[in-house]
């Protein structure tokens, strides 16, 4: 790569370590998990989130999206959200002077950049594909019409794993449109006591913002660019292949407990997220 890509990572490592430095004036602990919900982004992926209620869930979406100077949007899903509270409707307006009618699209919340689908499970499966959809296409199609999702576009799902009554778990093959499922674990006894300090003292001071959206999406090409010779992308692949039930590849571990493996899509996601650290940590090259 050139060596404005080389400054380029290395503006990128430093914005990394300021937009941590940015969150940690509201979330304490979650390192891994902020890394991988950057991750994420830098891949134009999305990521399931695991975690009881509580955990911060929704706080750290919402403070990276205000450092990255990303509009965000919250969508908690219920058993009686439609597809069209999410991606939007067409109505008919009436023009008083012609007394004419005339079709306009009102977007929905996933017209956005950063958007929370709280508790995805707790909605029906026709509304789960309307957003599965957009993310998967980054566009919604009403009616006739298409609709193209302005980048970046980011989904960060999450699921309680402590309340299934009531909720439509996602099927496998939802699932695999996810490039993270990030499991939010409960903070160690010292960031408690610091969450407990904090949040019950003042207000903490402003995100101030380290990135924008054009600066992300530059970020996302540079990624796509990042040289991986065949020894690294080999490994990948066999690694994932080794999670295959019943293949020469497969382990006895896997054969005697799992049904089925990883797709291709996972070694996909294995070499992009490679090369998104890879930049994170100022290099233009996988190791």
């Amino acid at each position: 790569m050139s060596q404005s890509a080389n400054e380029i990572a290395q503006s990128l490592a430093g914005a990394h370590k300021r937009l941590r430095s940015e969150i940690r004036k509201r979330v304490v602990g979650q390192d891994e998990t902020l890394e991988l919900m950057m991750l994420a982004l830098l891949c134009g992926g999305h990521a399931l989130l695991l975690g009881v209620p509580g955990v911060g869930k929704t706080l750290m979406a919402s403070t990276m999206a205000k450092a990255l100077h990303l509009d965000f949007r919250r969508v908690q899903f219920t058993p009686d959200l439609m597809p069209a509270d999410i991606t939007g409707a067409e109505v008919l307006e009436e023009d008083p002077a012609t007394r004419t009618y005339s079709r306009r699209f009102l977007p929905g919340p996933v017209f956005t950049n950063f958007l929370l689908a709280d508790e995805i499970n707790r909605t029906p499966p026709k509304t789960q594909a309307a957003l599965l959809q957009a993310m998967q296409e980054k566009q919604i199609s009403i009616g006739r019409e298409t609709y193209s999702l302005q980048p970046p576009f980011v989904v960060l799902a999450t699921q309680n794993p402590i309340e299934m009554e009531g909720t439509y778990p996602l099927p496998e093959a939802q699932l695999d449109r996810f490039l993270f499922c990030i499991r939010v674990g409960y903070p160690t006894e010292d960031e408690e006591m610091s969450i407990v300090r904090e949040t019950t003292a003042q207000e903490h001071g402003e995100i101030l913002p380290v990135m924008t959206p054009e600066e992300i999406v530059s970020l996302q090409a540079l990624v796509r660019g990042v040289p991986v010779s065949d020894e690294v992308v080999r490994h990948a692949v066999r690694l994932v292949g080794a999670t295959r039930p019943n293949t020469p590849a497969a382990v006895r571990e896997v054969t005697d407990y799992l049904e089925v493996g990883a797709s291709p899509r996972a070694s996909q996601t294995l070499i992009l997220a490679a090369k998104a650290r890879a930049l994170m940590a100022g290099r233009v090259h996988v190791d």
